[in-house]
């Protein structure tokens, strides 16, 4: 059990991962910016959980600190995030990069592009993760590496080279790459767009992990080419049992891939609901004004007035406040606790609408 402000809140047993009350800020010139401000998110095994946001609302943070690759001015000042009952956060980093991170959790980001080197072929880069983050490889092996330059040119054991290279091949069928013996030997120019993104998702499957984290995958890429992938990815991750937590600002994209979606503001956590009922029946103000900027026909645009605030000094309470016109003074003094509205449909509100 934990305590969200006041509201005792019981993890649900049979979550994959579980962010509890999260809190990261960022040090900058004008002082600390509170990127996260005490975020919650489950994810349950085999679902895609959408993320979903404006730019800068936190959503790449909070895939990173489950990654465990902040940056170097970033403080975690409290919360927990448990993957498979554990908690990554006290965990000692060299067990989070060789047990949990690439194997465990692996990430698809927005760049495929920029996530290869462009002077090796393909083969040799998939190869040399596969070296490391196999499934294949044992226990014994990961205890006879040492730290240093030694760890690092230790030899590929023949057999299990062999295996994983077999299991490349297969994989790279999987997500459509045409001929994957002669792919291995291309340079990643040598592909497309949406053909470097199937190779990042075969990267990230290929370790047969338990979570994805996808970061905004199909933002640099043309329409139908994006659903391709989302097709692609939603797939392969049914297939094999694998959950996603897909982070865009994109809804329709979120439409289309999400099992549940959980929405995000100013580093805050607002609503939480199946993808049906988030389109549906949304309760926070916030979620509302978000689905009315979306364009529709015989609908008028509406915009959401007022600015995102600066994180360095944001408004208390909740952060939407001073663009709502729901909001009272329990909102701009004290952050709403969960209120559950059944179905797994949870909100942050002290006046949802539709209730």
């Amino acid at each position: 059990m934990f305590s969200i402000r006041g509201l005792d809140v019981r993890a649900q047993a049979g979550n994959l991962i579980e962010v509890e009350n999260l809190f990261v800020s960022y040090a900058t010139e004008h002082g600390a910016a509170g990127v996260l401000d005490g975020v919650n998110l489950a994810v349950r095994p085999g679902e895609i959980m959408g993320l979903v946001g404006e730019s800068g609302c936190g959503k790449t943070t909070l895939a990173n600190s489950i990654l465990g690759i902040l940056p170097g001015n970033a403080a975690c000042a409290g919360g927990t995030i448990r993957f498979r009952g554990e908690n990554l956060l006290r965990l000692p980093a060299r067990q989070v990069a060789d047990e949990i991170r690439g194997r465990g959790i692996t990430f698809i980001p927005q760049d495929p592009f920029g996530s290869f080197n462009p002077l090796f072929p393909i083969g040799t880069q998939v190869m040399e993760v596969m070296k490391w983050k196999s499934p294949q490889r044992t226990a014994r092996e990961r205890r006879g590496i040492g730290g240093g330059l030694g760890g690092l040119l230790r030899r590929y054991p023949r057999a299990r080279r062999s295996a994983d290279r077999g299991a490349v091949l297969a994989m790279l069928r999987s997500v459509q790459i045409p001929k994957p013996e002669q792919a291995l030997r291309k340079l990643p120019h040598e592909f497309s767009g949406g053909q470097r993104q199937r190779l990042m998702i075969a990267l990230a499957l290929l370790p047969q992990p338990k979570l994805v984290i996808a970061d905004e995958p199909t933002t640099a890429l043309d329409v139908t080419i994006q659903a391709q992938i989302l097709k692609l990815l939603k797939r392969l991750a049914k297939e094999r049992g694998v959950a996603v937590l897909f982070t865009t600002h994109d809804l329709g994209t979120a439409y289309e891939i999400c099992d549940r979606i959980t929405v995000m503001y100013a580093g805050q956590d607002v609503e939480t609901a199946s993808v049906g009922d988030f389109f549906r029946r949304p309760h926070h103000p916030y979620t509302v004004r978000l689905l009315e900027s979306l364009p529709r026909p015989g609908h008028e645009l509406r915009g959401i007035g007022g600015e995102i605030p600066a994180l360095v000094h944001p408004p208390p309470g909740c952060r939407f406040h001073p663009r709502c016109e729901r909001a009272s003074e329990p909102c701009r003094s004290e952050r709403p606790p969960v209120t559950a509205l059944g179905g797994g449909h949870q909100v942050r509100c002290y006046n949802p609408m539709g209730t």
